[in-house]
């Protein structure tokens, strides 16, 4: 474990967090200048197993950022362009009028294919990662895509996967490996786990289901409910609440929401971010690269699937801290139940959490507990910075 003196109160909150077994267990990692700073865990990543430093955990959307981090690597040697159609590296997208649809618009859940419920037959339909991108290059887009975005809670993670293999002729796997893991010389980042690394994956829970309300009841109601049913279209398919704790989900490469990870790895590829590109002596990417990255994209009214007005820069989101005092320049993604990671380049600090207890008492969908967490540490940065701006 790592904790310098500084951080000492950030510690202290999070341990409290994990004090009775029901809690479940988690890991907490920043880094600040591209150092390390904290490293810490706590709690049980199964009834009858402490978290150690070597447990990781199913992350759901946080593995957005991961993968669209692949995306600016390439982007960032001329292998592909933000601005150029989809259908320039993957031509059968171009189907039904998606010709024009750019890599932004993905990036930016602007391509009107945030459907996945339906999208293909069967609960184990998403298992099948040729079906489901041949069911979406297949779709016609959203026409609401023109004025807002539409948040692709599940299938942004098979459209930025199949651009990635259209442009390298690789599998994404392999390419999130050399791109992300090589260089950063760490290895926990997966969409498929290997065979030999599963048993350090703490076990999640409870059931991810609205409060009171099976899942497949609950999505069945509000695909017929106006508010609320771009929400069941984009993030509730048939059984997905037993389909997360299904072992064949870390056979599959559904980067939306299967990544996982240690906290370790995700504030180390945040941490490079956070720190103009560059961790120990590599540069991961170029300051002009995060510049594009973190710049929020423009957007007319409400996320149409999500209802909120929600600001979304490329591949990533602004981050929301239990603080009066919210980052301006950082980026990052959080997951439901509870997971998440983010950048700011403004006082150089990364903070991940991640956690295999999914929310809290109420609901497993989320809570505060990354919120809080975030703010704590953004209040000790900003407070190391007043204090000593060359440290």
């Amino acid at each position: 474990m790592l904790v310098d003196p500084r951080f000492i109160r950030l510690a202290d909150h999070f341990f409290g967090t994990f004090t009775q077994r029901s809690r479940g267990g988690g890991a907490l990692a920043v880094y600040l200048d591209g150092r390390p700073v904290v490293d810490i865990w706590a709690g049980w990543a199964a009834r009858d197993r402490r978290w150690s430093g070597e447990n990781v955990t199913l992350t759901f959307s946080t593995g957005k950022g991961v993968a669209s981090t692949v995306v600016h690597r390439l982007a960032e040697r001329g292998l592909l362009s933000y601005d150029l159609p989809v259908a320039e590296y993957w031509p059968e997208f171009a189907a039904h009028g998606k010709a024009e649809i750019t890599v932004r618009d993905v990036l930016a859940h602007r391509a009107g294919l945030h459907r996945v419920r339906g999208l293909v037959p069967g609960r184990e339909g998403i298992l099948d990662y040729d079906a489901v991108v041949a069911a979406l290059a297949d779709s016609p887009a959203d026409p609401r895509r023109v004025r807002s975005s539409g948040y692709h809670a599940i299938t942004f993670g098979w459209l930025v996967a199949e651009i990635v293999q259209r442009v390298t002729g690789e599998s994404f796997t392999e390419v999130v490996a050399r791109e992300i893991a090589a260089p950063l010389g760490t290895p926990e980042f997966w969409f498929r786990v290997p065979p030999a690394e599963r048993y350090r994956i703490a076990k999640i829970f409870p059931h991810l289901s609205p409060p009171g309300i099976r899942w497949n009841t609950a999505s069945s109601v509000l695909s017929w409910v106006r508010p609320a049913r771009g929400l069941a279209e984009a993030g509730m398919p048939e059984s997905f609440d037993e389909l997360v704790r299904d072992p064949r989900v870390h056979d599959a490469v559904m980067p939306g929401w299967n990544g996982v990870f240690s906290a370790r790895a995700l504030a180390r590829m945040y941490g490079a971010l956070a720190n103009g590109g560059r961790i120990d002596d590599l540069r991961f990417l170029r300051p002009e690269t995060l510049e594009q990255m973190g710049r929020v994209q423009p957007c007319e009214g409400r996320d149409y699937v999500l209802g909120l007005p929600l600001r979304f820069t490329l591949g990533y989101h602004r981050p929301v801290l239990m603080s009066k005092q919210q980052p301006r320049k950082a980026f990052g993604h959080y997951g439901i139940g509870g997971s998440g990671a983010y950048a700011d380049p403004e006082t150089g600090m990364a903070i991940a959490f991640v956690t295999n207890r999914l929310g809290n008492a109420a609901t497993a969908l989320g809570d505060a507990r990354l919120a809080r967490l975030a703010a704590i540490a953004q209040h000790t940065v900003r407070r190391i910075k007043r204090l000593d701006p060359a440290d």
